[in-house]
């Protein structure tokens, strides 16, 4: 069975090849780079399950976090992404100013 720390690394690799960005250092955990992904605008956190499941819960401190994180790496915006354990498809928390504002660009693309 693989550790905590092979299963992150490697949908930290995953979520890098899809989206680009570099993955951090420590996932973040050193005292200068924060985050688990980082781009020239986002921070993202990466959660996963050990093993598939059916359900993830998300932990507000989380997202709490992952905010306090993005301000202190002068990133406009953050996301945390996780999957459910079976690496089959991921899934992208965004705050609601990122969603309405994404909204209004596919408005103007579509209108």
């Amino acid at each position: 069975m693989k550790s905590t720390r092979e299963v992150s690394k490697n949908q930290e690799k995953k979520i890098v090849k899809a989206i680009g960005g570099k993955r951090t250092p420590n996932s973040g955990a050193t005292a200068f780079i924060k985050g688990d992904i980082l781009d020239e605008n986002f921070l993202i956190e990466a959660k996963t399950c050990m093993e598939p499941k059916g359900s993830f819960s998300i932990k507000k401190e989380w997202l709490k976090k992952m905010k306090e994180e993005q301000f202190a790496m002068s990133k406009p915006y953050s996301a945390l992404c996780f999957d459910f354990g079976d690496e089959k498809d991921r899934f992208y928390i965004i705050d609601e100013m990122l969603f309405n504002y994404i909204k209004e660009v596919i408005s103007k693309d579509i209108g």
